[in-house]
């Protein structure tokens, strides 16, 4: 079930090794009551700090581990593969808060904020959706000002990843009222800083020992060296971004579907029905042979998008890898819980959680139809 279907490195089977003995060993044994009492996992994620997963793709020079895409793509997949809630609090950290900072921010913010956010312990966010604007983020209302040596924010955010804990966010918000996306800017926000409020934590139906909140921001004032590269260039940071964080959603879907596979064929060579198991019918074998067929593709498009980097093509195959392998896990989710029956049904069976789960992945990071959109746009421009 572990097979292999692109190259990797020595370093890179290594931490799989790791991610993977951890994930098993650290993470699987309370997996379920978390779910069941949406907990978050803050002593976990503190060891993941240790490991340095927080911040994969990090320079050194600001204690980050400094790997690649890839390598930060095999574990997100290893730590989905175990627990969703804690592959997404992890990638949300890396791809959409320590990427973009460490990419556009100025000396004095990536001194100031990455070496806690790779080794420190703490976790981030990313504050584009509002309540009124999802997929058109260019309609978004929350706007900021300079005052002196100041940005003042204000505004709301919502559905955010690891709201109320992280420690810093990179927030969106509109700086020159009346220029559409050319009027927005990306400023990091620190948790502290006056007029910063977290709401509530969402009830969601999937991803529960996962935290999503609202962001509040009542005349939040951060430094004016805290903005992201320049006034007005918000919106493509925030594109880019997304380009970069998607595979990390896909390495994520690839896990969840890796496991519905596993538990399908576990249950199916269990399961005794007409006096054999049930994998011994066609039907159920079809099934199986699609999933494993689709977990294949999903993977290596999903590796081969970590592959090629900041090159031209990056964005459209970070969108395939994510409409692919997001649909595909959905898919796998959906049959493995057939070919349980009655029983994937029941919560107590880990397949129902998994069900639960996966739904969001066609949906967060940009929809599928917004990577639709996104990949005919990249080629036909």
């Amino acid at each position: 079930m572990s097979e292999l279907t692109f190259e990797l490195n020595e370093e890179q089977q290594l931490l799989r090794e790791e991610v993977r003995r951890f994930a098993v060993e650290r993470i699987r044994p309370g997996t379920a009551e978390r779910d069941k009492n949406h907990e978050f996992p803050k002593d976990i994620i503190a060891e993941m700090a240790e490991m340095g997963l927080l911040g994969m793709m990090v320079p050194e020079a600001y204690d980050g581990a400094e790997m690649d895409v890839l390598t930060y793509a095999i574990a997100v997949e290893e730590l989905a593969t175990v627990c969703p809630s804690v592959a997404v609090t992890m990638s949300v950290t890396n791809s959409v808060c320590c990427w973009p900072i460490q990419e556009f921010g100025s000396d004095e913010v990536k001194e100031a904020v990455l070496p806690e956010l790779a080794a420190g312990g703490a976790i981030g966010g990313f504050g584009l959706t509002e309540p009124g604007s999802g997929s058109d983020a260019g309609s978004m209302k929350t706007v900021a000002r300079l005052e002196g040596d100041e940005w003042v924010i204000d505004g709301e955010k919502a559905w955010i990843t690891n709201g109320a804990y992280g420690k810093y966010f990179v927030v969106l918000a509109r700086t020159s009222p009346g220029k559409g996306t050319q009027g927005i800017s990306a400023i990091v926000v620190p948790s502290d800083a006056p007029g910063f409020r977290v709401g509530g934590s969402e009830e969601k139906m999937g991803l529960k020992a996962s935290n999503t909140t609202a962001l509040y921001f009542d005349s939040c004032r951060v430094p004016a060296s805290y903005l992201l590269g320049e006034e007005g260039k918000g919106f493509r940071i925030a594109m880019a971004t997304l380009d970069h964080s998607r595979v990390g959603i896909a390495a994520q879907s690839v896990g969840i579907h890796q496991r519905a596979l596993e538990l399908a064929v576990s249950y199916a060579k269990e399961r005794v029905q007409f006096g054999v198991p049930i994998a011994k019918h066609q039907a159920i074998q079809f099934k199986i042979a699609s999933m494993a067929t689709e977990l294949a593709a999903a993977r290596t498009l999903t590796y081969y998008a970590a592959s090629r980097g900041h090159s031209p093509e990056a964005g459209r195959l970070a969108s395939q890898a994510k409409l692919y392998a997001s649909e595909a896990a959905n898919r796998a989710c959906w049959e493995a819980l057939q070919i349980h029956g009655g029983n994937g049904f029941c919560e107590d069976y880990e397949i129902a959680r998994l069900y639960r789960d996966v739904r969001i992945t066609t949906i967060y990071e940009g929809t599928s139809e917004m990577q639709r959109m996104v990949i005919a746009r990249h080629l036909t421009r």
